[in-house]
């Protein structure tokens, strides 16, 4: 499409929303909240609620201090809030006067009963949905924005349905595709934007209300429109093919290892075929985040439960993949270092499960902390937005238990005394036996490790899980460094760990 093309379309587009649109929101979380904000930002027309029952969020949203961090959210909150963006409580107020309701709730892994461990929990989705029943005196388009296993839509649909006294509910799957630190540039600049609904005449003209939203400011041709079940799909099917990347490249980190070569060069070599491409080819420690695990124990458990186990297996491979490098590392620092860190300072260097975010959930660095703490370890942990009480917390939950809503977790996790959280990388490191860096934070490039290493026990050990420092430069202070996935130090290879 040529830009005067686009601009006619746009200006067709905005002439349909002359009365406002009203779309409301349920969850104000990592999704919910970015992608309502930015819809506010370019649909000035659309007047954007969202949502929640958690009193201590809402109040974030509506302050100067967000409840979550991600690079440009703050002026684009800033821009709209009060205008035609708002945050509230009042879930069933503003749920009953949308004409559009987005639902981003929390969808964990079960963790007892029929699939425990990798089926999606679709309690606070059916919540929703029998909420929204009941509340609706109109019309509404129901749209999908959690991750959710293929045919979630179908069920919801169900309960609406049973529960309508006459109103007519569309159900659309719009799954996000956000990468956090970059997410409101991924909203700004889409690479696609996915909607599913049904075949039907009220689905599709559901299908083109969304899309109208959308048409604002994304170009038509990055807008995508399929069946339900087919965008229910692709959502889970982009995680996993994203996992199966990193899982392969840390793979290939061990190989590497094993064998001197460097991962870094390989990784790059293989990038290098246009048909493989260099994107998500970075060694590490391992992947993290809300979505790659949960989303493949969920493809996994509807993979067994459509006959296919098989293609479960394959899937499963991916998680013991990520399992193995954490353990892999863990083993490696304590081999080092005289085969005990009992009562030894290890200084942590970044908690989130990667930059430019603050989000803790599944970060690789909760088991590796684990790990070393089963090993006595004492550990002063820094990251630049990470606060203690959310280390603490994800150092005593269980495991899923951060993927519920705050008000269910944990209400006074157990503090952990082997582990010290401070605001400084050079607090961290004073007095420690070694290092640990867990998330290529930039400022980790930058560091004075010539000051850390006068202020540190000797030998002191540097073990950077995204290798993001010069390796040789640490050699040349006194430095020991493992880096993944690069040739050992004589010193590690003398003390070889076990698997």
């Amino acid at each position: 499409m040529d830009n005067g093309s686009y601009m006619l379309t746009r200006k067709c587009v905005l002439q349909e929303y002359e009365k406002m649109v009203k779309i409301c929101c349920i969850g104000a979380g990592y999704v919910g909240g970015p992608t309502m904000a930015v819809i506010a930002l370019k649909c000035p027309a659309v007047e954007v609620v969202v949502v929640d029952i958690s009193v201590p969020r809402i109040t974030a949203w509506n302050s100067e201090h967000l409840p979550i961090y991600e690079p440009g959210l703050d002026d684009v909150v800033k821009q709209c809030r009060g205008k035609n963006l708002f945050f509230s409580t009042d879930v069933e107020k503003h749920v009953r006067e949308a004409d559009i309701v987005f639902v981003s709730v929390n969808t964990p892994t079960k963790t007892r009963g029929l699939g425990a461990g990798k089926a999606a929990d679709l309690t606070y989705w059916e919540s929703a949905a029998r909420m929204i029943a009941d509340v609706s005196k109109s019309d509404k388009i129901v749209v999908e924005k959690s991750t959710v296993p293929v045919k979630t839509a179908e069920a919801i649909e169900k309960i609406l349905t049973h529960n309508s006294k006459g109103i007519k509910f569309q159900i659309l799957s719009n799954p996000e595709f956000l990468a956090e630190g970059t997410a409101i540039q991924d909203l700004f600049k889409p690479d696609r934007v996915l909607i599913g609904g049904r075949e039907t005449s009220g689905g599709q003209k559901a299908i083109k209300t969304l899309k109208d939203v959308y048409a604002q400011w994304v170009p038509e041709e990055n807008i995508i429109t399929t069946n339900l079940w087919s965008a229910e799909l692709s959502k889970l099917a982009a995680n996993a093919f994203l996992a199966q990347r990193i899982s392969s490249v840390n793979a290939m980190s061990a190989l590497c290892e094993a064998t001197g070569a460097n991962v870094t060069q390989v990784a790059y070599a293989v990038g290098k075929d246009k048909r493989i491409g260099a994107r998500f080819l970075n060694a590490s420690v391992g992947f993290g985040g809300s979505c790659f695990q949960k989303d493949i124990l969920s493809l996994v458990y509807i993979c067994e439960c459509n006959g296919l186990p098989e293609v479960a297996e394959y899937w499963k491979q991916v998680i013991k993949i990520n399992d193995y490098q954490k353990t892999r590392f863990v083993n490696r620092v304590v081999a080092s270092m005289f085969n005990t860190v009992s009562n030894k300072k290890i200084a942590i260097l970044g908690f989130a499960f990667k930059k430019d975010t603050g989000d803790t959930r599944e970060t690789p660095a909760i088991d590796v902390c684990k790990g070393l703490l089963g090993d006595q370890a004492v550990l002063s942990i820094y990251d630049p937005q990470v606060t203690e009480d959310q280390i603490q917390r994800d150092l005593s939950m269980k495991k899923f238990d951060w993927d519920h809503p705050l008000h269910l977790q944990p209400m006074s996790p157990t503090t952990v005394k082997q582990v010290g959280v401070v605001w400084s990388a050079y607090e961290a490191t004073k007095d420690a036996h070694a290092v640990c860096i867990l998330t290529e934070w930039d400022e980790f490039k930058t560091l004075d490790y010539q000051r850390i290493y006068d202020n540190m026990q000797k030998p002191a050990f540097v073990f950077d899980g995204r290798n993001v420092v010069d390796g040789e430069k640490l050699r040349e202070i006194g430095f020991i460094v493992y880096s993944i996935g690069k040739p050992l130090d004589a010193w590690i290879k003398d003390m070889p760990a076990l698997a």
